[in-house]
């Protein structure tokens, strides 16, 4: 392996976690603009879900998502793992089963070998591969920053589509991969991180929520999210906000990274983490015992992180069983719906 495959990150300034534009900007972008409307458009831009679902016809819907970043580690194969696995959790999310992807490439051709570019695909097909889906295509732009990740379609009946805001009071919420994973890329990047977690937090990212999103199919899941770039309390607020409820979560419950909390106490935090707290910072509140650094990861944007699942109470510890006998280790009941109108995040 050459100088130019082990150095990705390097290409990309800030590279540490997938990016996105800073929370609200979209929103602010698209304010007032006349959008094309169409009645058989379930989800759309008007409900800020993980994907868009199309009817096509009563028990057959579209889910369509595309996501691609930067890379956060040095192995180009990995990436194209991450990458890939990244863009098909928003389907799993929404309750679909994705069929077909079109890879998205901006490639810096003047300063790396076409090899790296050929590695990186390689690993999504494996990942695609994996989860049954066909790659139809795709589009590949020169530019000065290495960006590779997938746009996505699935399939799913429209009487089954998880959306994020379905609370009920008494529901419990479930999460299965542990947080931490934008303050371990910049660890890594930095040159921090052994090899030994390195591998560890790759093989985490590069894990499909496929089997999840198969389990929780079993059970009476009301609300789903996948857990990415505005972290844990990030994307949890798009559940709550507007919902007329707020969620109780235990700190000491939600599964972290412990090399994480080690390094956040170093100040070794990513932008995004400010971002995501400056944004929906108002709406959290946090108990006086949970430290800053815990508070730091629930907010750490995470890259390809689990799934974040609001089941029936009476489920929910059956559900973390299931999960736990498919292999999803780190799988745990994190917090539950209290009834109130405030629209809170309550952390414990």
């Amino acid at each position: 392996m050459n100088i130019e495959t082990i150095r990705l990150t390097q290409t990309v300034k800030g590279a540490g976690c997938a990016a996105k534009l800073p929370p609200g900007d979209l929103d602010r972008a698209l304010c007032g603009l006349d959008l094309p409307v169409d009645p058989d458009l379930i989800v759309g831009l008007d409900k800020a879900d993980d994907a868009g679902v199309y009817r096509v016809s009563d028990d057959l819907a579209l889910v369509q998502t595309i996501d691609f970043f930067p890379p956060m580690v040095d192995d180009p194969y990995s990436f194209g793992q991450i990458a890939a696995a990244n863009a098909l959790s928003d389907i799993y999310a929404m309750g679909g089963t994705p069929k077909t992807a079109m890879n998205i490439v901006a490639f810096p051709s003047k300063t790396l070998d076409i090899s790296i570019l050929r590695t990186i695909i390689e690993g999504g097909l494996s990942k695609m591969r994996e989860a049954g889906v066909v790659l139809v295509g795709g589009h590949t732009v020169e530019d000065s920053e290495l960006k590779y990740g997938l746009s996505v379609t699935g399939y799913i009946n429209p009487a089954r589509i998880l959306t994020k805001r379905n609370l009920h009071t008494g529901n419990h919420l479930v999460l299965t991969k542990p947080i931490g994973t934008g303050i371990i890329s910049t660890a890594i990047k930095a040159g921090l991180a052994g090899q030994a977690l390195t591998d560890r937090v790759i093989l985490s990212m590069a894990t499909l929520n496929r089997d999840a999103a198969l389990v929780m199919q079993n059970f009476s899941v009301q609300a789903c999210t996948d857990i990415t770039g505005f972290g844990f309390l990030g994307h949890l607020a798009e559940m709550v906000v507007d919902s007329g409820h707020s969620v109780r979560i235990r700190a000491e419950s939600v599964p972290l990274y412990p090399e994480a909390l080690e390094w956040a106490s170093m100040g070794l935090i990513p932008g995004g983490a400010y971002n995501n707290r400056n944004f929906r910072g108002s709406i959290v509140a946090f108990d006086a015992g949970i430290s800053r650094e815990v508070q730091d990861l629930l907010f750490d944007p995470q890259t390809s992180g689990g799934l974040l699942i609001v089941v029936a109470a009476k489920e929910s510890a059956c559900l973390v069983d299931a999960l736990k006998e498919k292999g999803i280790a780190t799988a745990a009941i994190v917090g539950e719906v209290v009834a109130g109108p405030f629209e809170k995040i309550i952390v414990e």
